[in-house]
């Protein structure tokens, strides 16, 4: 049960994060990272 949570913990807070730092979506950020690699 606390892997579950901490999950949705994480996912949040990387949504958050990444929308606030780049101003674009976590899967477009993710598309945009597999490109430049």
């Amino acid at each position: 049960h606390f892997k579950i949570e901490l999950e949705k913990y994480i996912d949040y807070y990387n949504t958050k994060r990444i929308k606030a730092k780049l101003k674009m979506s976590p899967v477009q950020y993710r598309t945009h990272f597999y490109q430049a690699v």
